[in-house]
Formats: structure tokens, sequence, C-alpha cells
């Protein structure tokens, strides 16, 4: 094809295409025109609706607050409307308690002259009345002799004489008050602890003498040149007395309890009729182990029928030997068992701790199992030897206070006190040799012959009563009640006896006159 006609379609198809490019370009400027006209209006909607939105939430919230202040105001108006209230009635009642004041006021200012001249009038009476009291002390000791100071002195001594009688006689009804209080309440729980206990009113102590089945076995008991005799003695610990009493033997020695092993070693011996040093260290032997278990058995048995539990076994050990002591001829095992029912029976009444009285009981004579061995009083070596195997603070010294060789620091150890007495005193409970009984009742009669004013003194009731008669003319029926307490006094501080003893003193006056 010709260059220029090339040429030219090409400046056709240039300008062609610029028309078409120009065209369309137009065309999407309208385009954009109408969508900017129509985002424009729809954004010029959407804010006028968003004004008129917030216009309404404005006047809302503002009337919201505009009620809220109302409300407030309308509380704190009511606030203040009832404070001026309360302000008006305070200030009414500080006006009628300011007229009231005025009021007393004035009152006691009328009472202030009426006092003075009430006192003005009492002080011209007393004047009056001194003048009266001098004129009669002046006509008193015109008639009478006698000064005012002497006057005074015997007035004084009368007064006081009829002081001492009259609180001679209120001490005397206090006291008898007091004593039948006490014994009514004291007789009370004794009798009720004493009914709930049931003893055996015998005595026991430890056999001390064997049955031979003839006195052929004397000799064999000595044999030859005496050697068995002497082997049982070493072995045994007691001592055989072999005299001239049919068909038995003594076995004697201080320690119960060596000598009750011996008695069954002994009936062993002669039961098997081999007697030779080496067959009597045998059954010694035996004889010691079963002694050992055989206390253990008696401590278990004695803790069980106590209803005592926790004892340590050291304890229960001696508690069994205990089965071949005795005192005065008691046997400590039953007086201990005693003892323990007693305790807890009075705790009971008492609303205590009855197991802590009957602890206390069962173990308060425990170191009469161990005194021989130990130094001491059999109440402090007990206290000590259950302080050694941990038993309680109250029990120990409920132990060690029974025979008041310590201060009691409870009720426990005061009932422990009354039920060894209980026990010890019940009849048929101990004996007393006849020597030691006479001695008692001289020496109770001599004590109370030594107080001034005794005529005589008789001891009745075996001891358990002594009756003083007392000179009328030396001592009044004041001074027999005053007698009467300190001879019981004094029968308590120097003297022992079992039980208790009743001191009751006579004032007999006799008059008599012959008619001629």
């Amino acid at each position: 094809m010709h260059p220029v006609i090339c040429i030219g379609l090409g400046v056709v198809a240039f300008l062609l295409g610029f028309f078409l490019h120009k065209l369309l370009v137009s065309k999407e400027i309208g385009g954009a025109k109408k969508e900017s006209g129509r985002i424009l209006g729809e954004a010029r909607r959407e804010a006028e609706a968003l004004r008129r939105e917030a216009i309404l939430e404005g006047r809302d919230l503002v009337s919201r607050e505009k009620a809220a202040a109302a409300e407030e105001n309308q509380k704190v108006r009511q606030d203040l409307d009832e404070r001026e209230r309360r302000l008006v009635r305070m200030e009414e009642r500080l006006g009628r308690q300011g007229e009231n004041l005025d009021r007393r006021e004035a009152t006691l200012e009328a009472q202030k002259t009426d006092l003075a001249e009430k006192e003005q009038a009492l002080m011209a009476k007393h004047q009056r009345v001194n003048r009266l009291m001098e004129e009669q002390n002046r006509l008193l000791e015109k008639h009478a002799g006698l000064t005012r100071e002497e006057a005074r002195k015997v007035l004084v001594a009368n007064l006081e004489e009829e002081a001492q009688l009259e609180a001679g006689r209120l001490t005397r009804k206090i006291l008898e008050q007091a004593e039948r209080d006490a014994e009514d309440r004291a007789n009370w729980i004794l009798s009720t602890a004493i009914q709930r206990c049931s003893a055996n009113h015998v005595m026991e102590n430890c056999v001390s003498v064997v049955n031979l089945p003839s006195d052929d076995m004397k000799g064999r008991i000595i044999g030859r040149e005496g050697r068995n005799i002497r082997s049982f003695e070493g072995a045994t610990g007691v001592d055989v007395i072999i005299d001239d009493t049919p068909e038995a033997i003594v076995l004697s020695c201080f320690d119960p309890v060596r000598r009750e092993v011996a008695r069954q070693s002994m009936e062993k011996l002669i039961a098997d009729g081999r007697i030779h040093p080496g067959r009597i260290e045998s059954v010694v032997e035996k004889a010691s182990a079963e002694m050992e278990k055989q206390t253990k058995k008696l401590g278990n048995e004695l803790c069980m029928e106590a209803n005592v539990s926790g004892l340590h076994p050291q304890l229960i050990r001696h508690l069994g030997r205990l089965r071949y002591r005795t005192s005065y001829g008691q046997n400590m095992y039953q007086h201990s068992l005693e003892v323990a029912h007693i305790s807890g029976l009075i705790a009971s009444e008492l609303k205590l701790d009855a197991s802590v009285a009957r602890r206390a009981g069962v173990l308060h004579d425990i170191g009469k199992a161990t005194d021989q061995e130990v130094e001491g009083s059999h109440a402090q070596v007990g206290m000590e030897l259950a302080r050694r195997f941990d038993e309680a603070p109250l029990v120990c010294n409920a132990v060690g206070a029974h025979h008041e060789e310590v201060e009691p620091e409870s009720l426990y150890a005061l009932i422990v006190q009354a039920a060894d007495a209980v026990s010890g005193a019940r009849p048929g409970a101990r004996r007393e040799t006849l020597e030691r009984y006479v001695r008692r009742l001289h020496r109770l009669e001599a004590l109370a012959d030594g107080f001034d004013g005794v005529s005589k003194s008789y001891a009745i009731q075996a001891g358990r009563e002594l009756r003083i008669a007392v000179r009328p003319e030396s001592v009044d029926d004041g001074g027999a009640a005053d007698l009467a307490r300190m001879v019981a006094r004094r029968i308590e501080r120097d003297m022992e006896y079992p039980g208790q003893i009743k001191v009751t003193v006579i004032r007999e006056v006799r008059a008599a006159e012959t008619a001629r």
C-alpha cells in the first residue's frame, strides 16, 4: 500500500481513538459526578438524621438531669425542713428546761434559807441541851459523889463486861449452829457412802505357824547338826522357832512377804518329804517366783475391785504386797480397797471426780509395801513412789497428806483422810493392846485435869467420850463451852487416837438447906 495512505489511515485511526477515549472519559466523569452527588446526598441525609438523634438524646439527657436535680433539691429541702423542725423542738425543750431550772433554783434558794433558819434553831437547842447536861452532870456528881471521869470509867467497865457476855453468847450460838450444820452434813455424806460400801468386820493377819503331821517332822526339819534349818533360814531370811509346841513350828520375820514365802516353802517341803539343803534352795526359789506372780495377780485384782485402771506395773506389784501386811491387825490390802470405795462414794456425793478419789484411796498406803526398804514415813514414801511413776499431782498430794504430814492441796486429800479414818475406826477393823489402851485413857483424863476449874474427868465409852466436871464457882456457863472447845483442840494437837472423841463439860450447882 502507498505510504501516504498508510499515514492517513494511521492519522484517522489515531483521531478516532482519541475521540473514543475522550468520549469514554467524559462518560466516566459524568457517572462519577452522579455517584458523588448520590453519596453526598446520602451523607447529608445521614448527618441530618444523626443531628436530629443527637438533639433528641441531648434533650432526654437534659430532662433526666433536670429530674435528678429536682429530686435532689426536693430531698435537700425535706432534710432542711426536718432539721428546722428538730431545731424548733430543741428550742422548745430548752425553753421548758430553762423554766424548770429557774423554778428549781428558786426552790433551792427557799430550801437554803429554810435550812439556815433550822440550823440556827438547832444550834440554839444544842446550846440549851449542853447547858441542861452540864446542870444534870453537876447534880449527878453532887448526889453520886463521883466525878465525871470516874463515872465514865464505871460505865465503860459495865459496858465492856456486858459486851463480853453478849459476844460469848453469840459466839457460842454461832459455833453450836455451825457444828450442828457441819455435823449433819458430814454424817449424811459419810452414812450415805458407808451404806453403799460393804466390808467384813474381821481382822486378818499373816499366818506364821506351820502345822506338822507329827513331832517326828521337827527332827527332819532341823537336819543333821542343824544343817537343814540353817539352810532354810539362810535361803528365806526368817527365823524357825522349834519348841515344845506339839505338831507346830513358828516362823518369825519382820517382813511378812518373806515370812509368807517361808511358810509356803515349808509346807511344800513337809508335803514332799524330801528335806535337804539342795531341795530347800530349789523350793524356796520356786516359792519366791510364785510369790512374785501372786503379788502381781493380787495387785491387778485389787485394781479391778477398786475400779482403778492405768496404774504402772511396779505400783500394781506393791499393791499386791499389801495383802501380806497388817496394821493393828487390819489387813492393808482390804483396808486399801475399803478406802478406795469409801473415797469414791464420798466424792460422788460431793459432785467430784470419783475416779480420782478411788485412785488416791487405793494408793494411800502403798508406802507400807516399801517402808522397810526406803527411809521416811509410809505416807511420804508412798507420795514419792506415786510421783516416780507419773501419777497425777492431785493423787500424789492425797497420798502424802492422808496423815497430815504435808499440806492438803485439794478436797481429794481431805476425802482420803476421812475414808482412811472411817475404815480404820469401824468396829473390828483394828486391834489395840490392853496396855496401850489403858495408857491412852489415863493420858486423856490427865490432859483434861490439867485445865483450871476442872474437878474431875472421866474417859467413858472405850475412850470415845470424855466427861469433865467443873467447879461452878470457877467456871460459868460461857466458860464451860470455851473449856470444851479448848480441851478438844488440845486432844487433837497432843494425842493420837482412832475415830473421834466427844468432850462433854458438866457444870452443876447444888443448893442445900436443913429445915429445923
